[in-house]
């Protein structure tokens, strides 16, 4: 079992700190409450290019786009990128409650006919009423996780290339087709902490994602849902989703990770924690809990480090460390199970450069990366590292990644 290594694309905006991550206290709806932040770089399509171009160049096999209200539309944006690269993927992140499940099938083989195969799918089934409500959605939590059992039972079916009738308590399809199926099939990444979602992923899905809790939770969560899996007569594949800080040394990427904090006053930390607080989703309580909103003691796990949850939502760990430590760290993950990893970290760009060029070398060494592909070549900036991309208008976000 090979590495599988993803990047993320910030189509909510990306920067230099964590405070435009979550300026929005409130969720966004009362601007009186927003804190304008400097050098934030607005998401558009040239810069999200210069991203996905970069992620493809450094041997990234795809690249993650988030789903919400803070971030551009992932369908729309990412089969806009296929037309300026050459093999990346694209993970899309979308909420099944929101489309029919035969539309998404059908959207699903147009994109993989337009990109030539490369999409993969990320079921998001939500775990914020406020979020659901924005976009007309008002089932609880456990009822998302049953219809998104009913939905992606449904587009597998309807990949079949025939007439596929459903009858469920959220879906009633007769003769539901996909007249060109997708070929490939694309693969379904879904997540998912509570006891609702785990039967879920054990009956329909390629890779269960986890966010980055330290080894021995991720363990108990792969021997969770591979249990289920077995009951249900399938196997399921695993991977996380980390950001992570790599530098040449391990003192300079704890500096680094320093001073993503230098702007995180109390009262924003105590804001956004309360506001994160209110979340319904059993992993954001999860990842709250890593670090109770204290400062204190954020190395959670060797080189796993959990400031950047003090005022995201999301994903709220980072691998940090020298590339060496960030290999040994991955590769610890991978000896439990954790086959892909989905990686980010701010600014998005330079980031990239950083893991690609550092860590990767350091697992291809070590034998866990595929001999596929090898990264596209071409001509480095100065020092081998990126230029700073060019800034856009303040854009302040909220929500998690």
């Amino acid at each position: 079992m090979s590495v599988h290594l993803h990047w993320f694309l910030p189509t909510g905006g990306d920067g230099r700190t964590l405070v435009d991550r979550h300026a929005y206290t409130d969720g966004g709806i009362r601007r009186d409450r927003i804190t304008p932040v400097s050098g934030v770089r607005a998401p558009d399509i040239e810069y999200l290019a210069q991203i996905a171009k970069a992620a493809e160049q450094l041997g990234f096999e795809a690249v993650l786009t988030p789903t919400g209200t803070w971030c551009e539309d992932a369908w729309l944006t990412t089969v806009a990128l296929t037309q300026a690269t050459e093999r990346l993927k694209f993970l899309v992140a979308f909420r099944p409650g929101v489309i029919s499940p035969v539309l998404a099938a059908q959207m699903a083989a147009t994109y993989q006919r337009i990109s030539r195969g490369r999409l993969l799918l990320n079921v998001v089934t939500g775990g914020d009423s406020t979020e659901q409500k924005r976009f007309g959605d008002h089932l609880g939590h456990d009822r998302r996780y049953a219809r998104t059992d009913e939905f992606l039972q449904i587009v597998r079916g309807v990949w079949g290339g025939r007439p596929f009738d459903f009858q469920g308590e959220h879906y009633q399809v007769e003769g539901g087709l996909t007249a060109l199926p997708p070929d490939p099939l694309p693969q379904i990444f879904f997540g998912g902490s509570s006891a609702a979602a785990g039967p879920v992923a054990a009956r329909n899905v390629d890779v269960y994602l986890t966010w980055g809790e330290p080894p021995e939770e991720v363990k108990q969560k792969i021997d969770w849902i591979r249990g289920l899996a077995e009951k249900e007569g399938r196997t399921v594949r695993f991977g996380i989703r980390l950001h992570t800080i790599s530098r040449d040394s391990s003192k300079e990427a704890w500096a680094t990770a320093g001073r993503l904090l230098d702007d995180l006053d109390p009262e924003t930390v105590a804001a956004a924690q309360q506001a994160l607080g209110k979340s319904e989703s059993v992993g954001q309580q999860r990842m709250l809990a890593l670090h109770g909103g204290s400062r204190d003691k954020l190395e959670i796990s060797p080189n796993l480090w959990a400031g950047v949850g003090l005022v995201r939502g999301g994903a709220g760990t980072a691998l940090v460390g020298s590339h060496a430590e960030v290999a040994d760290r991955i590769e610890e993950y991978h000896s439990l199970g954790v086959e892909h990893f989905v990686l980010s970290g701010y600014p998005h760009l330079e980031e990239a450069y950083w893991f690609g060029e550092g860590v990767r070398p350091e697992l291809a060494a070590r034998g866990l990366l595929d001999a596929g592909p090898a990264p596209l070549a071409g001509v480095p900036a100065a020092n081998g590292r990126p230029a700073s991309a060019p800034g856009g208008a303040p854009l302040l976000i909220a929500g998690g990644r």
